[in-house]
């Protein structure tokens, strides 16, 4: 059978027409480039339109990189140069046969040239060169710090630091391979915007993760020969007891990546295989955003700014860990901090520097805990107080009074929901008057992944899907809308993260329902007719933007959460977020 030429292929998926193929004819005759890389650089194709092509044409399977996790050892079979020079990777070593991914699958000078250097049988398989080149960059940093190790400590690989340090100028060169291995996995955590590095050792490898985007991936990792050396490393860097592992230790460092301040918070936990070590990534940068960035809607954000800039009272935002609390606190810091104005915090930790607020690290071991820092806050004559968060009924109390005796004070707390916030300082012991009083208005948040605008596409959910949500009867208003995976997303489909909110402002209504015991669907009943959106509502505004896809919101939220039960509620006053 006489295989269809590239530029037939094109034509046959609809990639390009005939016009535009015979232009690209032309062109190749005159300069002799190749016919995919004319039609890439006019726009006509993407690379991976042509990957596809030109893997169906050669009968080569065609592999995702940024899906993979490349083992050090395969990569170090093939030298840098060699990698650069013919824009290939090795990705599989399996009994003697070398399995490389090219950009240019007929190159076999680069074939012979990768033979004659590891001695392998090579089995061929495509990506794009992009692809190819990002992985270059990211795995051979790696492999080229653990050669570098590998060439000055070739006698004994497992050294510990610890020894090593001991030695002082004599073992200076030692350490370099292992500061430089360190800062790459700093330095690449960032770039990717990570929040968190993990290094969890196992059996027989040291595993490294990222959490990008609220989700845990797996990156290139080194031996475990030498997971003590890259632990103490970061002990040091963090100024913890290099000699103590078998306890937990905290600690911080600050790192500068390309430019830029980056603070880091480090924990180290024993396991049976070694010390894990965490790290939170705090990139000062992201103090920086708007309320817009953090995903407030323009009714969101004047609803709230009027609430922040009242002069007293006290304003709390809850959710889960990792929900977002923090970046909210801090942008509303910004935006009501002035010179006029004096600001205390009380955090456990204190995650970033703020200019021109007073900030204050908890300390339990040293009897520095909140209600015992609060009492001496207000004799510092604050305006505005910031409480890292409620945990228990003496700091609550010491909350609310501060926001009756004439400061702004907020804070955070663990519930579910808005409206779950107000049980939770009754049951907690606050009396109703005091709550009512104090309280000014709640925020709810949680963060959901947003579609990657590189590979977006329509979609209907699944039937199942759709049920869950409550929207079964009005799918067809909806234009739902997914990232099905690209090189800009690593294959995810998710690109970055934003905020859903549900705010509940204390009405007199509110008030006088609080004053009189009244259940919890009483209370969202009468924040609905002040404008309340609960957070599901409030998410499928995003849906129908087309910055979120429905599963990634009902991961995060339900449309059942604010649905009061009939019975208390008169007929027709509330509807269900799902049927708005």
């Amino acid at each position: 059978m006489i295989k269809k030429k590239i530029g037939d292929l094109l034509i046959e998926k609809g990639y390009i027409n005939q016009e535009q193929l015979d232009v690209a004819l032309k062109e190749q005759l005159s300069t002799g480039k190749r016919l995919g890389s004319i039609l890439i650089e006019k726009g006509v194709i993407t690379e991976e339109q042509l990957t596809s092509c030109v893997s169906e044409r050669l009968a080569i399977p065609k592999v995702s990189l940024s899906s993979m996790v490349i083992h050090p050892h395969v990569i170090q079979r093939v030298n840098v140069e060699l990698a650069r020079r013919y824009i290939l990777i090795p990705i599989f070593y399996i009994g003697n046969t070398l399995t490389i991914a090219m950009a240019d699958p007929l190159n076999i000078i680069a074939i012979d040239q990768v033979k004659y250097q590891t001695g392998c049988e090579i089995k061929r398989a495509i990506a794009s060169s992009s692809e190819i080149k990002a992985a270059i960059e990211k795995y051979y940093s790696v492999a080229d710090s653990l050669n570098e190790f590998q060439d000055k400590n070739t006698q004994d690989k497992a050294a510990d630091l610890s020894s090593v340090i001991k030695l002082n100028h004599q073992t200076e060169e030692l350490e370099t391979p292992i500061i430089k291995l360190v800062t790459m996995i700093i330095s690449k955590a960032v770039n990717e915007k990570a929040s968190d590095i993990h290094i969890e050792p196992d059996e027989d490898t040291v595993r490294i993760r990222y959490r990008v985007n609220g989700v845990m991936r797996e990156e290139a990792a080194p031996p475990k020969s030498i997971q003590n050396e890259v632990i103490s490393r970061i002990k040091i860097m963090a100024d913890l007891d290099v000699s103590e592992k078998r306890l937990p230790q905290d600690g911080r460092f600050i790192a500068n990546v390309d430019g830029n301040i980056i603070d880091l918070r480090v924990s180290t936990l024993p396991t049976i295989h070694g010390e894990k070590i965490v790290l939170r990534v705090l990139d000062r940068r992201s103090l920086y955003l708007s309320f817009r960035e953090l995903g407030f809607s323009e009714h969101l954000q004047k609803e709230w700014l009027n609430v922040v800039y009242k002069p007293e009272g006290l304003v709390l935002i809850s959710g889960p860990t990792s929900s977002g609390k923090t970046s909210t606190l801090y942008t509303t810091l910004q935006e009501i901090n002035s010179i006029e104005k004096n600001i205390i915090t009380v955090e456990d930790p204190v995650e970033y520097s703020l200019p021109l607020i007073n900030q204050i690290q908890i300390n339990e071991k040293a009897g520095l805990n909140f209600p015992s820092t609060l009492r001496a806050i207000l004799r510092q004559n604050p305006d505005i107080l910031m409480i890292g968060e409620i945990r228990d009924i003496e700091t609550a109390r010491m909350a609310i009074r501060s926001s009756l005796t004439g400061h702004l004070v907020f804070s955070t707390i663990h519930t579910n929901d808005a409206a779950s916030t107000i049980t939770r300082l009754l049951d907690m012991g606050i009396e109703n008057y005091l709550v009512t009083s104090a309280l000014k208005g709640v925020l709810s948040q949680r963060l959901v992944r947003t579609n990657c605008p590189h590979c977006l596409e329509s979609y209907r959910p699944t039937e199942n899907v759709l049920e869950r949500a409550g929207l079964l009867q009005q799918a067809g208003e909806f234009n739902f809308r997914k990232g099905y995976g690209c090189n800009q997303c690593r294959g995810t489909g998710f690109k970055n993260l934003t905020g859903v909110f549900e705010f509940i402002k204390i009405t007199p209504e509110i008030t006088e329902l609080i004053l009189s015991n009244a259940s919890l669907n009483r209370i969202i009943e009468a924040a609905y007719k002040s404008g309340f959106k609960p957070l599901f509502e409030a998410g499928l505004e995003k849906v129908k933007e087309g910055s979120v896809c429905l599963e990634e919101l009902l991961k995060e939220t339900s449309h059942l959460e604010n649905s009061p039960a009939p019975e208390p509620i008169k007929e027709g006053s509330l509807v269900n977020a799902g049927q708005i």
